[in-house]
């Protein structure tokens, strides 16, 4: 399991950081700054959560019973498919109505993050 969620962390930081570069240099001429920010709030969460699924991953090794730490992992990596994905997709659509699906993905971050909270508590 750690050497999955360290993929996905690295995975989806280097994706991010390739997308913030396309972003900034590609789409900054070819969509409306609302829309760009939008993108750009996309990456911000999708680096925020790749540095959390390193963390996971991380804690895996060192955690004696890692308890709803793949849940929490599982929850990251799915939030990042979601919420960013959605933003993607809606930035580069125009399809405004992408953006319903945007909270789903915002309520597995916030899951993620209870579930990394009692993997760490019940580990103590």
């Amino acid at each position: 399991m750690s050497q999955l969620f360290l993929s996905l962390g690295a995975v989806y930081g280097l994706l991010g950081v390739a997308l913030g570069a396309f972003g900034a240099h590609a789409l900054r001429a070819r969509v409306a700054p609302d829309m760009l920010a939008i993108w750009k709030t996309a990456v911000e969460y999708q680096m925020y959560h790749a540095f959390a699924l390193l963390a996971v991953g991380v804690l895996f090794r060192v955690l004696p019973t890692p308890g709803p730490l793949a849940a929490a992992g599982g929850c990251f990596a799915g939030g990042v498919l979601v919420f960013s994905g959605s933003l993607y997709a809606l930035t580069l659509s125009g399809v405004r109505v992408l953006g319903a699906i945007t909270p789903i993905g915002g309520v597995l971050f916030l899951a993620g993050w209870l579930l990394l909270l009692l993997a760490v508590w019940r580990s103590a």
